[in-house]
């Protein structure tokens, strides 16, 4: 018998409009980074979060105002330094002197897309703030809850080459992006093409091609994807893999290993493999869809030794070994 939350050709052929509008307006301002570009839309799909790192000038901003601009959300910037303060990101209390009486005035983290620029130069304490709005979506000011927009994504970046005046993310607030996004240098070619975007002034034009009930519709379509107990089973043994990394690869790459993803990366792979099969305008999740985004869903939360960086071991090199022991169905 059918289920009654089968996603119907008549849906899925919505969706590939919805996702044609703003893939093409991503891509008609960003040159490259196609990942980048899967990767957001995956957390905007799933309402989760997303980390960016490389250095800068790589686009990081520019792609998450123009993914804002195709959905017609609201947005607000974040830039972090060490003397930012928690109120300074959810808010606080103001003494109104006319009526003698304090009012809340809350704080840029209420907009659909937020953008914490180079997160890890707040301190801990301003980070921390943080982990309730990510994981709660809501933020407590004088006793008060007050929720986030329905639509809530936070995209967060770091420059992993500068160590002054920076804070490491702790593994609790890592663990609350939904992915970790790397970027690279555009190639010759693709910077060619951005120094003609820029003559241009392809950039400082925006325009919205889509709404958030667009995006509401493509995250209550993206639950309903079908993923079969064996695509799960699939799943877990990908998670289980990296907590114990010596039953799955060569003990030499295992040792490198401290911790393995939690529950909540388990959770977090389900999540995204059911966004990446709706871009691929399917119903159903293949093991295909759980490898597309498998970096990307883990590197951020597996943890290596220092062995692992002096014998130059990645996070990828890991995660690519992991997969590929781990028996696909």
């Amino acid at each position: 018998m059918e289920n009654k939350s089968t996603i119907t050709p008549q849906e899925i052929e919505k969706c590939r409009e919805i996702f044609n509008k703003i893939t093409t307006y991503y891509y008609g301002k960003m040159v490259g980074q196609e990942r980048l570009g899967m990767a957001l839309l995956a957390s905007i799909m799933c309402n989760g979060h997303i980390l960016l790192e490389s250095v800068p000038g790589l686009a990081k901003t520019t792609a998450a105002k123009t993914m804002t601009e195709a959905v017609n959300g609201t947005f607000s910037r974040i830039q972090c330094t060490p003397d930012l303060l928690p109120s300074d990101i959810v808010g606080t209390q103001i003494l109104n002197y006319k009526t003698n009486a304090f009012e809340t005035k809350l704080g840029p983290v209420c907009a659909n897309f937020v953008l914490l620029d180079e997160i890890n130069r707040s301190s801990a304490k301003t980070q921390s703030a943080m982990l309730e709005v990510m994981q709660e979506q809501q933020v407590t000011i004088g006793g008060a809850i007050y929720k986030m927009p329905e639509i809530f994504t936070v995209i967060a970046t770091q420059n992993p080459i500068e160590q002054e005046g920076t804070y490491l993310l702790a593994e609790a607030q890592l663990d609350r992006f939904l992915l970790k996004e790397k970027l690279t240098y555009p190639n010759p070619d693709q910077e060619f093409e951005i120094l003609n975007r820029m003559e241009r002034e392809v950039f400082k034009t925006s325009q919205a091609v889509a709404t958030l009930e667009d995006v509401k519709y493509l995250q209550d379509l993206t639950k309903r994807v079908y993923i079969d107990d064996a695509i799960k089973k699939y799943i877990i043994s990908i998670i289980n893999a990296t907590r114990y990394p010596d039953k799955y690869i060569n003990p030499e790459l295992a040792q490198y290993i401290t911790m393995g993803a939690s529950t909540r990366g388990g959770i977090a792979l389900m999540e995204v493999a059911k966004a990446v099969a709706l871009m691929r305008c399917r119903n159903y999740v293949t093991p295909d869809d759980v490898k597309t985004l498998v970096q990307s869903v883990l590197r951020h939360r597996i943890s290596l030794n220092y062995a692992a960086v002096a014998d130059g071991v990645t996070e990828e090199q890991i995660i690519d070994t992991i997969v590929g022991a781990v028996q696909t169905p």
